[in-house]
């Protein structure tokens, strides 16, 4: 193979059974690697697909740009509660307010739902006698003697994070500054987390939850990038190092290391990146993403050509997303991230049998390790991916480069043993049943963005992707009522490309109460400006000059009275009284659209929040090409089996180039990193830009 020449960025997504490292050179020349993920120490995966890549395209060193990373390291602390041991120091009085939560839950009429436990426990939350008062008045100042006295016990306690949140400190954060430098020369070796640096913005429960969550992390996720770091050197990469946040854009591993808590979904957001720029390429503006990889199932909406956006969502709940109508089974995060809604449904999904005799599928996972049954790796419950082996829908033998070895008949013996004998089912019944309780788990995320939104899926095209998304996508596509199913190349490293395709990305938010005589352009135009100088600060000690850097803007607006605010975009230049009328209008639509009501004469509208985006470096978006499939072994078809309606059909396998005519299923086309799977009663097609498209016969 030829030296590059040219630069080249390296994507590397890291999920909780494969790690995913692409290389992208500037000519739109992609080369991939697939392996298994290496829980606890990640990097360990990530390192050595580099290393191999390296050494199969000769890339020279000095060519690297950057390396984009995804990680899911600092959710899994959470999930698994492996974090740092953490204490909160809080204003005397609200030492609880991590416990009380909010008075919400994920199923309404559950009388057993238990709170999860907070990450902080009662003993090590420590309240200090300070106050600062609504409007600034100082009311009561810390004391040093009684801050030496919580230093001496978080010292006896072993804390190795401190979480500090006062009140009002998100307009006035002089006492929690006091404080984190009283610790830092106290207990150097102590990682503070301050919630003005962390969330600027009211709501003392929201503050104190995301706060605590950083300092959770904030070890875990330095020890992980000091080991990237070290790593890459080994590898002789001095490139940056450049972390995906949860909002879509990219941030430098120091800003990571400080606020972990705005990376936690950084794989999921990569993948909807990436759908857009599938989308702008074919023009189309309504896209439902689905991800299934190999523990969860994701979907996201795109609606105009724009993502959707969330101020808050909870990681660990059973679903996990951004509606405020639902939530409290997890632990809640305030910080901005693309519109996710999660379900624990993937290939690694374990099937079971419950206490009923009731069929299950996951939210456990049998991860990397052991992994399905048909891995060969140890692994002894079945899985979803152990029947859609059954089922035939993903080959047996070598897949990702050797690095996981099929063996069909593990599956069967798994299914067998465990499911379809105990039901007293045949084999492949009981394979599709297990199929068919997958779908129906992710279907609820898929309305979660869609139908539960007031939004017709008709009007909506699914883009799949992910190791496990092309084999569900059809059945689910039909079920949702989209109009076709879009499965790009590079299907289950697609999360890895999205990471080339977005820029530096900050964010800023101002709390703050603007309505009737107070709610003038000056007034929001004096906090959009503070926000502006602070990014523009930490753009230029990035290395951006001010002409780098683009800037958006939204307000948080609401009826006065109300909980709950709907944000809507600012037009860009400076704010004026035609900027506030168009945000009137906007903001009554959405209103409307939600609520079914618009204006109130004897409810103003109140603005109860500022937040600015900046945006730096922004990658070029170039047409990815890539080396043409070949088929394993000269195989042309395979037994799968679709339902009591069609049976079990020799199907045949092709690869995405033989579809450039429109041709019916059933289909298979097997690939690198992924199988998509095309029913008896659907038709597909390879397009210009080696995208497979979907539809269902009838409307072909």
């Amino acid at each position: 193979m030829n030296e590059i020449k040219t630069s080249t960025v390296i994507g590397a997504d890291v999920g909780g059974t494969f790690t995913d490292v692409i290389f992208l050179d500037s000519r739109g020349a992609v080369w991939s690697h697939k392996v298994p993920s290496t829980s606890p120490d990640f990097e360990n995966a990530v390192l050595k697909a580099i290393e191999h890549l390296l050494a199969e395209t000769r890339t020279e060193l000095t060519s690297v740009k950057e390396v984009a990373h995804g990680t899911t390291v600092a959710t899994n602390a959470v999930l698994e509660h492996r974090g740092a041991r953490t204490a909160l120091i809080t204003t005397r009085g609200f030492r609880d307010v991590l416990e009380l939560r909010r008075i919400r839950a994920p199923q309404l009429y559950d009388l057993f739902f238990e709170k999860p436990a907070p990450l902080v426990e009662r003993f090590c939350r420590f309240e200090l006698g300070e106050r600062i008062s609504a409007t600034g008045e100082v009311l009561e100042t810390p004391s040093p003697i009684e801050l030496e006295s919580i230093a001496r016990r978080l010292e006896s306690e072993g804390i190795e994070s401190v979480a500090v949140c006062f009140l009002h400190s998100y307009a006035f954060p002089e006492h929690e500054q006091f404080v984190g430098q009283f610790l830092s020369k106290r207990l150097p070796s102590l990682e503070i987390s301050l919630s003005c640096d962390v969330l600027r913005e009211r709501r003392e429960y929201e503050r104190s939850a995301t706060t605590v969550v950083n300092a959770y992390v904030r070890p875990v996720m330095q020890r992980y990038l000091r080991a990237m770091r070290s790593g890459l050197q080994e590898l002789k990469i001095n490139a940056p190092l450049l972390i995906m946040q949860s909002a879509g854009g990219l941030t430098p591993e120091e800003d990571a290391a400080k606020r972990p808590v705005y990376v936690l979904e950084s794989g999921p957001a990569a993948g909807v990146l990436a759908a857009g720029f599938t989308a702008r390429q074919l023009g189309i503006e309504n896209v439902v993403t689905f991800d299934m990889g190999g523990t969860t199932a994701k979907a996201s909406l795109i609606a105009g050509g724009s993502r959707s956006y969330s101020p808050e969502y909870e990681v660990g709940a059973s679903l996990s997303g951004g509606n405020r109508l639902v939530g409290g089974g997890g632990e809640l995060i305030r910080a901005p991230t693309v519109d996710i809604a999660e379900v624990g449904a993937g290939g690694g999904s374990i099937a079971a049998l419950d206490r009923a005799g009731g069929l299950r599928v996951g939210p456990r996972s049998a991860g990397a390790l052991p992994g399905p049954v048909c891995y060969q790796r140890g692994g002894e419950e079945p899985t979803l991916t152990d029947a859609n082996v059954v089922l035939g829908y993903i080959r047996p033998g070598p897949l990702a480069d050797g690095q996981v070895s099929i063996d069909p008949d593990a599956a069967r013996r798994a299914v067998a043993d465990k499911i379809a004998g105990p039901l007293g089912m045949d084999l492949l019944e009981a394979a599709e049943g297990i199929h068919r309780i997958a779908n129906a788990r992710t279907m609820r995320a898929l309305r979660e963005v869609s139908t539960q939104r007031g939004l017709d899926p008709r009007d909506f095209v699914l883009i799949a992707f992910g190791g496990a998304g092309p084999i569900h996508a059809a059945r689910l596509s039909v079920e949702l009522h989209t109009r076709q199913v879009i499965v790009p190349p590079l299907p289950g490293l697609f999360s890895a490309l999205g990471l080339l395709f977005s820029g530096i990305e900050h964010h800023a938010a101002r709390s703050c109460r603007l309505s009737g005589t107070a709610l003038t352009a000056d007034a929001v135009q004096l906090l959009v400006d503070e926000m502006h100088s602070e990014l523009l600060g930490q753009f230029q000690r990035e290395g951006f000059s001010a002409d780098q850097i683009s800037f958006s803007r939204s307000v948080d607006v609401r009826f006065r009275g109300q909980t709950s605010e709907i944000g809507v975009p600012l037009q860009d230049g400076s704010v004026g009284d035609a900027t506030l009328q168009t945000m009137y209008t906007a903001f009554e639509d959405e209103h409307e659209r939600l609520y079914g009501h618009r204006s109130d004469p004897d409810n103003p509208i109140e603005v109860v929040a500022v937040r600015s985006i900046g945006c730096a470096g922004t990658s070029g978006e170039t047409r990815v090409i890539r080396a043409a499939e070949r088929l394993k072994d000269g195989v042309r078809n395979r037994k799968a089996y679709f339902g009591s309606k069609w049976g079990e059909l020799n199907t045949p396998v092709v690869v995405r180039g033989e579809l450039k005519q429109s041709a019916e299923g059933p289909l298979l086309i097997d690939e690198y990193d992924s199988t998509i799977v095309i029913p008896p009663d659907m038709s597909a097609r390879c397009d210009e830009f080696d995208n497979i498209v979907m539809q269902t016969k009838a409307t072909s």
